[in-house]
């Protein structure tokens, strides 16, 4: 049975797929593809970078491809599909800490304590590559680009961290969720006007420090004022310098 066409007419087949190469060369859209093309590195240096992934994977929706407390021996880096980042209190209750899209690289943030600090679910299907973290090391020992890129991502991840702090409206919030989301898509390649929400209303208001009905009601009022389309999660930004505008204040920091 051939599958059911999206409702809306302006919508396109939105599963970013990284665009993955065999022999010596990384996915386009894989964060550490810049350190060998900004190294300049030979074929054989390339080649000693991509030995140590490992493609790992399918891990289906809701699936954990690590869990609080497991021993750190690699960081991912997303080939395809959508992955949360959570933690979960002393009460059970869950506190998202981010979403991480193809090309980006989750367990950055288990490097110093040597094991994870946080869950990580699969938000619908997910492929990896996985990088031996103390392989990785010796090799940013010898290669400066990837030392490079190893601290840049860094230095990102405890950006993202703060990025919500402070005291910010509902609106700006979620307009600088949404800017940022489609910035992240635009810089690995994708659409960054139409994109699919793979983390639940929920998921983002639980990210945002929202209540869920502030997220619908917020996501309401932008439809009305022409800022986005929305269909079920199927996204288009109408406005994206409008939304870029209103979430200014966070974006900037």
């Amino acid at each position: 049975m051939p599958p059911s066409k999206p409702s809306a007419p302006w919508l396109e087949p939105s599963s970013p797929l990284a665009d993955v190469r065999v022999g010596t060369h990384f996915c386009l859209t894989c964060a550490f593809s810049e350190a060998c093309i900004a190294g300049g590195y030979e074929q054989h240096e390339q080649a000693e970078l991509h030995c140590l992934v490992e493609h790992a994977g399918p891990y289906r929706c809701g699936e954990y491809i690590f869990r609080t407390g497991d021993p750190f021996r690699a960081i991912f880096a997303v080939r395809t599909g959508t992955v949360k980042t959570s933690v979960v209190d002393k009460d059970g209750r869950e506190q998202v800490l981010g979403f991480y899209l193809p090309g980006e690289v989750i367990g950055l943030n288990a490097i110093y304590p040597d094991r994870f600090p946080c869950n990580a679910i699969a938000l619908e299907t997910v492929h990896f590559c996985r990088f031996s973290f103390p392989a990785m090391s010796a090799l940013a020992a010898r290669m400066p680009a990837v030392q490079q890129r190893l601290f840049r991502l860094l230095s990102k991840e405890l950006g993202m961290a703060s990025l919500l702090a402070g005291d910010h409206s509902a609106d700006v919030r979620m307009a600088a969720f949404l800017s940022d989301l489609a910035q992240r898509y635009v810089v690995r390649g994708f659409s960054g006007r139409q994109f699919h929400l793979s983390m639940s209303r929920g998921d983002i208001a639980n990210y945002l420090r929202l209540a869920a009905e502030t997220v619908s009601r917020v996501l309401s009022r932008f439809r009305t004022q022409r800022l986005i389309e929305l269909e079920g999660r199927e996204l288009r930004l109408l406005d994206p310098d409008g939304l870029h505008e209103l979430g200014q204040s966070l974006l900037s920091r």
